[in-house]
C-alpha cells in the first residue's frame, strides 16, 4: 500500500494517508514548482491501491505528450472534453470499465450563468461518477476567467458532494476564491508550499517554505456538537518518481 506522504518536521513519524481520505475533500494550494502534483500523484497511487477508480480532471487541457510521466502509469487513461455525441460515448466507454480517467478540459465549457448547468458540470454528476468514483481538480496555470467561472461551480458542488460517495481533491494556486467561507466548507484543508501574499494563508512562514514542504491541517474525524477540531503540521513530502516499465 503506497500510503506514506513524507515525514513530519517536529518529530522522527511519518505521515500516512488514512482511508478517511477516500471520502474527505482536499484543498492543495501552493505556486508552481512548489509541488502540488507530487503530492496528488501520491494521493491518487493511495486511492488507486484502494480499488477506487479516478477521475483526474486537467483544466489546462494538456496535449497527452504535455503530460508528466508519473501520470503515465498502467492506470492511465487519456481523454480530451468535447461537447459532442462522439466524446459522450467514448467516455461513458471508460465510466463503464470503471477506468482511471485523465480527462482535459477547456474551463470555457463551464456555463457563465448560475442557474444554467452546462455539458461539461452535467458530464462531471453523471450519476456513475458520482457513485463509483474519487475526483480531482488541477488547475495547473491561472487561467484567465477561470475563477469567476468555477466559483459558481464550486458553490454548487456544496449540494453535490451531499451525494457523492468519495471525496475530491481540488489543486490550485493561491487564490482570494478561497477565503471564500463558503468554500472552505468544502475542504478538508491541505496547503502545500510557497504563496506570494500570506494573507491567503493568514501566515507568513508559507512564503519561506523549500518544494514539497507543507503545512498539514486538517479536521478531527471525531464529531463535536459544532465543527470538528483543526490540527495543523509541517511535513516534508516525498518525491514520487514513476520508473516506465
Amino acid at each position: 500500500m503506497r500510503d506514506i506522504l513524507g515525514k513530519y518536521i517536529s518529530s522522527i513519524d511519518t505521515l500516512k494517508i488514512e482511508p478517511r481520505m477516500l471520502t474527505t475533500n482536499t484543498l492543495i494550494l501552493a505556486e508552481q514548482g512548489a509541488g502540488k502534483t507530487n503530492l496528488a500523484c501520491k494521493i491518487r497511487n493511495f486511492v488507486i491501491d484502494n480499488d477506487v477508480p479516478t477521475l483526474y480532471l486537467d483544466f489546462s487541457n494538456s496535449h497527452e505528450e504535455e503530460i508528466e510521466l508519473r501520470y503515465k502509469d498502467e492506470n492511465f487513461n487519456y481523454i480530451r472534453f468535447e461537447d459532442n455525441e462522439e466524446f459522450q460515448n467514448a467516455f461513458d466507454a471508460l465510466i463503464a470499465e470503471k477506468k482511471h480517467i485523465y480527462m482535459a478540459v477547456d474551463p470555457s465549457h463551464f456555463g457563465t450563468k448560475r442557474d444554467v448547468r452546462s455539458n461539461l458540470t452535467k458530464t462531471l454528476q453523471k450519476q456513475e461518477l458520482i457513485d463509483g468514483y474519487y475526483y480531482f481538480f488541477h488547475d495547473i496555470e491561472s487561467l484567465n476567467g477561470f475563477y469567476t467561472k468555477f466559483e459558481d461551480f464550486l458553490l454548487y458542488m456544496l449540494n453535490f458532494l451531499n451525494i457523492k460517495k468519495y471525496g475530491l481533491t481540488f489543486l490550485a494556486q493561491p487564490h482570494t476564491i478561497f477565503e471564500s467561507p463558503q468554500i472552505k466548507l468544502l475542504f478538508t484543508f491541505l496547503f502545500l508550499g510557497k504563496c506570494t501574499n500570506f494573507n491567503y494563508f493568514n501566515t507568513a512562514d508559507l512564503k519561506k517554505m523549500p518544494k514539497n514542504r507543507f503545512f498539514y491541517q486538517y479536521r478531527t474525524d471525531y464529531h463535536t456538537l459544532l465543527f470538528n477540531d483543526i490540527k495543523s503540521k509541517m511535513v516534508d513530502v516525498d518525491e514520487y518518481v514513476y520508473q516506465e516499465q
